[in-house]
């Protein structure tokens, strides 16, 4: 009789087509499991990735992986996300998969579905989060205390939190991959948390993807024209505004305009096209598909800017350093952790434009050569083979303990 897989089953509404960090982490996840059975044979786990959809259909990529498309309904409008959360899509994929584990990646309404789900379905399932998005903070209080001041900002917040430990309650765990964010769930009562950090494709993501080309063009036929990378979304939680906000000033600084390298999309992407003409050395060169080229342009660079103080981990942030660029870090969240830890960047004190520039200056202007090589031994200390491995024998460990509940 053979032997039944332990089965571990993916939901994430954050999932996009386009989408950044989470986007990657299930990509890397999916690239593990399917290769799993090759590496270990003796080991039998089965991932189900369920990615929301235009149509429903199965797709089976070996042994250790399934990717269960399923419909759901599209945002309007430019986003690429779709959202799930009818019984009647959730509950088949569990009754035919009975797994062992569920892993949910989105906070809205999700939850709660597949609480439901399970327990009609798969009851002795492990139910655990994982917490891309540190939405309480992100999403809710700092929006609503930039635009009605502190005090409303933290009630606002107060309720966000209140409102994630109705949607995981009952669940067995939640992950996160940034210290800081740890204790603040830790902290608002969320259930048991576990430091899982994610990881990076060093081989990938690497100095060695340097090109001479590349870098001719971006500096414009001036060798000592400053670059920098911007593949971040155009958005204020990014700081697409402080970068361009510092642009005029940077520029009186350095003496000569640097050359600011912007891909992605996003709300602010017409003031990111405006700038493009105002001024000749800000390019934007649209949504870069491949992973390689991601590389050859982080590899071709002067620095990296880390600006979100509300990063979980900060995939971006790691794959810059590991291509051996020194950050300009926020001074909260993962971006302060992987500056301060690296020793590799500067952290920016205070939110500012003129913060901003002065920081980018100062970076520039030391000794970048030592910077790089601690950004790039850094890096080398994470690896996605690491982090899923850590996370299986985390599976397996509550798994085990609900079953002797």
């Amino acid at each position: 009789m053979p032997q039944v897989p332990f089965t571990i089953v993916d939901f994430n509404n954050f999932w996009s087509p386009s989408g950044g960090g989470v986007r990657r982490y299930h990509l890397q996840k999916m690239a593990f499991y399917e290769q799993l059975p090759k590496v270990q044979p003796e080991k039998k786990i089965l991932s189900v990735f369920v990615m929301p959809d235009s149509r429903t259909f199965t797709e089976v990529r070996g042994e250790g992986l399934v990717i269960e498309h399923v419909q759901a309904f599209r945002f309007p409008g430019n986003w690429e996300y779709r959202f799930l959360w009818k019984q009647s899509k959730i509950r088949p994929i569990l009754k035919k998969y009975k797994p062992q584990v569920i892993e949910v990646g989105s906070p809205y309404l999700l939850p709660t579905a597949i609480r439901r789900a399970a327990r009609k379905e798969c009851p002795q399932a492990a139910l655990l989060s994982f917490w891309h998005a540190d939405f309480p903070v992100t999403y809710v209080g700092r929006p609503v205390a930039n635009k009605f001041g502190s005090l409303l900002g933290r009630i606002a917040e107060k309720v966000a939190f209140w409102y994630a430990r109705q949607e995981f309650k009952k669940f067995d765990g939640i992950q996160v991959s940034c210290k800081e964010v740890m204790s603040r769930l830790d902290k608002n009562g969320l259930p048991p948390s576990s430091w899982i950090p994610l990881g990076c494709d060093i081989q990938m993501f690497s100095p060695t993807k340097r090109d001479e080309n590349l870098i001719k063009d971006f500096k414009g036929g001036n060798p000592e024209r400053l670059t920098i990378f911007f593949p971040h979304r155009f958005c204020e939680e990014k700081g697409i505004e402080l970068l361009l906000g510092a642009y005029q000033e940077l520029t009186e600084q350095l003496g000569q305009e640097p050359e600011i390298i912007l891909a992605g999309t996003g709300p602010y992407l017409p003031q990111v096209k405006e700038a493009c003409q105002k001024h000749p050395h800000i390019r934007y060169v649209g949504f870069i598909q491949s992973i390689e080229e991601m590389a050859h342009h982080y590899a071709s660079v002067d620095l990296g800017l880390a600006l979100s103080g509300w990063e979980t981990f900060g995939l971006s942030i790691l794959e810059s350093m590991a291509s051996g660029n020194a950050q300009i870090g926020a001074s909260t969240g993962a971006a302060y952790e992987h500056v301060t830890e690296s020793g590799a960047g500067i952290v920016l004190q205070e939110r500012t434009p003129h913060a901003l520039a002065k920081a980018i200056v100062e970076l520039y202007r030391s000794d970048m050569q030592t910077m790089k090589q601690k950004a790039r031994a850094y890096a080398e200390r994470f690896s996605w083979n690491d982090c899923f491995t850590r996370q299986l024998e985390l599976y397996q460990k509550i798994s085990q303990d609900k079953r002797n509940q």
